[in-house]
């Protein structure tokens, strides 16, 4: 069994001052392990899951990271995001076998989000990764056995 891996991140820039300390921190994790990767944008975090489903049809990718940030705002836009992004990233890793790092800031504000995508500080980009890269081994764990 190989521990390598090819992996995609799809990164939703928004909030591109936060989500590129995301992706830093991911392709950090990534490196670590020798796994290779590559980056793609979308649009904004709703278009996350279609991203990876695309890909995965496609071919090509033994994992995805999904980053991106939602900071909170005067509408219900946020939950409605927030929620269904979540719940779509879950349905294609429990129903479609897709191994799925979830990296999506759920904050109320910027300053949150700050802390939280700074790879020296909570560094959410590298749990991301490392998310995938622990479920990765572990589905090829019991698939391989």
């Amino acid at each position: 069994m190989s521990d390598s891996a090819r992996i995609l991140i799809a990164v939703a820039p928004y909030y591109q001052h936060i989500t590129d300390q995301m992706v830093d921190g991911a392709q950090r994790a990534l490196a670590r392990e020798g796994w290779t990767y590559e980056t793609v944008e979308v649009a904004g975090a709703f278009e996350l899951p279609f991203a990876i489903a695309t890909a995965h049809e496609a071919g090509g990718y033994d994992g995805y990271i999904a980053l991106g940030c939602v900071i909170r705002g005067e509408t219900s836009h946020y939950d409605l995001i927030c929620n269904e992004v979540a719940r779509a990233c879950q349905s294609m890793a429990t129903d479609g076998g897709l191994v799925i790092g979830f990296g999506l800031l759920t904050v109320e504000n910027a300053a949150q989000a700050l802390v939280r995508a700074d790879p020296a500080q909570k560094d959410k980009g590298g749990e991301a990764a490392k998310a995938c890269i622990m479920n990765l081994k572990l589905a090829r764990r019991f698939l391989e056995s």
